[in-house]
């Protein structure tokens, strides 16, 4: 029997963070409104419909208004149910919402023809394991278009209380997340048994006035730290004020505002269905890639 990943993120405080930013989100979900609309754009070019899709993590429903802009893609897609950990990002809006929890899912087996996830699925404990019942939930030949933020995600607030702190304590607790590294996208679907795994990098620069101005982004985004080997102290002044002058030292620009990294890893994928191309087996191909290079060699420049 596997043993179980270890713990990293307080779900319930997560959810309570969530519902805490549910009133107020869309000031600060400019993120997760790129996200939605890269995921969009991504549909445009498949040519094919889906009865049935389900947004994974919807929050305040920026994918369902990304789609709404483009109606090319809202016509391939027939009922679209939004999904949250939350129940307050989920009201007042209609269309079909229900409440369920990223980590287990209701679905059944080979039920949905469409699963979107932008943003949200970086809290999971086990994100292969999250990975593993999108697929199950997948019909043969399903897709998944999801997003995650990546390890380049707020260095410089990272760096920033880190040194504060470390200054200040003589020692330092994590206080902003570990992200994924933005470039095993691909590697994660592979090992969640995706076919045709797809991955890209898009880093974002957010620039602010203040580094206090970034923290109430991120507070109003439900964003901010969840580690349950977090400090539990509050962050105290003297420290807030020290990473807010360390931050401005080590990373304003020339005009004196202040830069934030966002790294979003958008991955691709396929329910493994018989019909999709099926890489070479090893051992087929017809020429050695020693004799490929000779003749390469041969007919141009010598190496």
């Amino acid at each position: 029997m596997s043993a179980s990943p270890p713990l990293l993120f307080d779900r319930p405080l997560h959810r309570r963070r969530l519902d805490r930013a549910a009133p107020g989100y869309a000031r600060a979900g400019f993120l997760k409104m790129r996200a939605a609309e890269d995921a969009v754009f991504r549909l445009e070019a498949i040519l094919r419909s889906f009865p049935l899709a389900v947004d994974l993590g919807a929050r305040d429903g920026a994918f369902a208004r990304a789609l709404a802009d483009n109606p090319q893609v809202a016509a391939k897609i027939g009922l679209l149910v939004e999904t949250d950990l939350s129940a307050a990002m989920l009201k007042g809006r209609g269309g079909a919402r229900v409440v369920v929890d990223e980590e287990r899912l209701p679905f059944a087996d080979e039920s949905l023809d469409l699963v979107v996830s932008t943003l949200a699925l970086h809290w999971t404990n086990d994100l292969v394991g999250a990975l593993i019942q999108i697929r199950r939930a997948l019909k043969p030949d399903g897709l998944f278009v999801g997003s995650i933020l990546g390890g380049a995600t707020l260095t410089e607030l990272r760096q920033s209380l880190l040194a504060a702190e470390t200054e200040l304590a003589g020692g330092a607790a994590p206080r902003v997340s570990p992200f994924a590294d933005g470039y095993d996208g691909a590697g994660l679907l592979q090992r969640a048994g995706f076919a045709l795994p797809v991955a890209d990098v898009d880093r974002v620069k957010v620039r602010y006035g203040h580094p206090i101005e970034l923290m109430r982004d991120l507070r109003a985004m439900g964003e901010t730290s969840v580690l349950i080997e977090r400090s539990k102290k509050p962050m105290s002044r003297a420290l807030l004020l020290r990473a807010a002058e360390l931050y401005a030292e080590k990373f304003a620009d020339p005009d004196g505002r202040i830069p934030a990294t966002f790294e979003i890893i958008t991955v691709t994928g396929w329910a493994p269905h018989d019909s999709q191309q099926k890489p070479l087996p090893r051992g087929s191909a017809k020429m050695k890639l020693e004799d490929a290079l000779k003749a390469v060699r041969r007919d141009g420049e010598e190496a």
